[in-house]
């Protein structure tokens, strides 16, 4: 279910079509794809209900968790908090995620806020993994903010970015370049201090013997690479597809820390992000990084928004380790760790370079933080390295903010991109939401 607006206004269908029955999680047939080993047998559905325990933080009963649910009901989405087995509508409250951030005492307010209405938490885990968008499901837990995202924020995903540049997007050749590359940056690069003065020595150095790179600037120099990944809206939640583009044949997902940011520059959450890239696009070109970041469904946020309280802290946030795992209908089988301990700017001055006196953003923003994740696992062919197949199972998990679970499909034929900004204020209005909230 994707939460957005058609470029094609004649062919968008009504806002409340969107909730008719979908299945996102199944995969798409053999013969439809042009990847992965040629005449494998289709193992069927990807089973995604298995992932309903560990769906939630391991310490559900004590996190503060805001999410969004799409309601067949009334036809769109409700603000929602878990509380033991039930979610909670605070939409009466709040009518989005974006103005239940701006409370000074947003997450007491969330534990206390009235229960007048609830929807069943595992009913809802079940649809959403399910495919069940007649029913109530899950959708991205961010509606109005930005969707913001910083890149080469760690050494291992830097050097693997100098390398797609140098090999110009061919996959085939990364493996060469890769060796020629280590062999002359690698360990170099691992204690520098964006920004500080050894930084700006090492790019003298690496300057002089040609080695410098416009990755390298925003990886070691003074300022972070900040880019919009999608629009307002357009991000899907767990259970969802992930699309990527059928014309690329080296891409990879970006398990990534997400933070929820509020419009005056604070964090008051975070959440689990798949910021889905496609390697051989951008490699041709950095200017092609919107193209390569930037498509239907290829941009996956949730399963919640965890806030920031007593029970979880910003050095909660800062000792994370994000676990990514894919699983092939063909077999194949992929783990990696990222630990944020090794990302290269601290979060905070990550949010610091995004929102301030430069660039305000009044309804708030979602920014993803880099992955250190380097994909070099061949799949295909020696030295061709990862590339996705049609029907990945990824998961992307960290015990305190749960799994978030998509199946890899092409972008065009993903989900449509439907229910955007217009839709969503009519929807509120019409459910007289607009008016000033209770409470």
């Amino acid at each position: 279910m994707t939460d957005s607006l058609s470029p094609n206004q004649d062919t968008v269908p009504p806002a409340r079509q969107v909730s008719e029955p979908v299945a996102p999680v199944a995969p798409v047939a053999p013969e439809t794809s042009t990847e992965g080993v040629p005449g494998e047998v289709d193992p069927g559905p990807v089973e995604l209900t298995a992932l309903l325990p560990p769906l939630l933080p391991e310490d559900a009963d004590r996190a503060t968790l805001v999410g969004r649910v799409f309601d067949p009901e009334v036809g769109g989405p409700c603000v929602v908090t878990v509380r033991g087995d039930r979610l909670v509508d605070l939409t009466p409250y709040a009518p989005t995620v974006s103005e239940l951030l701006e409370r000074p005492d947003v997450a007491e307010f969330v534990r206390s806020a009235p229960a007048e209405r609830a929807f069943p938490l595992e009913d809802v885990l079940a649809a959403t993994l399910g495919g069940a968008r007649d029913r109530p499901h899950l959708l991205a837990p961010c509606d109005l903010q930005a969707l913001k995202a910083c890149g080469v924020t760690f050494v291992r995903s830097m050097v693997e970015r100098v390398i797609e540049e140098r090999a110009k997007g061919d996959r085939g050749g990364a493996a060469e370049v890769r060796e020629r590359v280590l062999e002359a940056i690698g360990g170099r690069l691992e204690h520098l201090v964006p920004g500080s003065e050894e930084a700006a020595r090492a790019k003298e150095v690496l300057t002089a013997e040609g080695l410098w790179s416009q990755y390298l600037e925003v990886g070691i120099g003074p300022d972070a690479e900040v880019f919009t990944k999608a629009p307002v809206l357009s991000a899907v939640g767990a259970g969802a597809e992930i699309g990527v583009w059928s014309r690329s044949e080296w891409n990879n997902p970006e398990p990534e820390l997400v933070l929820a940011v509020d419009s005056v520059g604070r964090v008051v959450g975070a959440t689990l992000g798949n910021d889905v890239n496609l390697r051989d696009v951008e490699g041709r070109s950095a200017l092609l990084l919107g193209k390569a970041k930037d498509n239907n469904a290829s941009t996956a946020v949730g399963p919640f928004l965890r806030l920031l309280d007593d029970e979880f802290t910003l050095d909660d946030l800062r000792g994370l380790d994000i676990t990514l795992t894919i699983t092939g209908r063909d077999g194949f089988q992929l783990e990696s760790v990222s630990s944020l301990s090794e990302i290269s700017r601290d979060p905070v001055d990550l949010v610091a370079q995004t929102i301030g006196r430069l660039h305000q953003y009044p309804d708030g923003l979602l920014l993803f933080t880099g992955t250190m994740f380097a994909p070099t696992q061949d799949r295909d062919a020696p030295g061709e390295g990862f590339t996705h197949h049609l029907g990945d199972l990824v998961r992307i998990s960290t015990p305190r903010l749960g799994t978030l679970a998509n199946v890899v499909t092409h972008s065009e034929t993903a989900e449509p991109w439907t229910f955007g900004i217009r839709s969503l204020m009519s929807n509120l209005a019409a459910r007289g939401l607009l008016a000033d909230p209770v409470g």
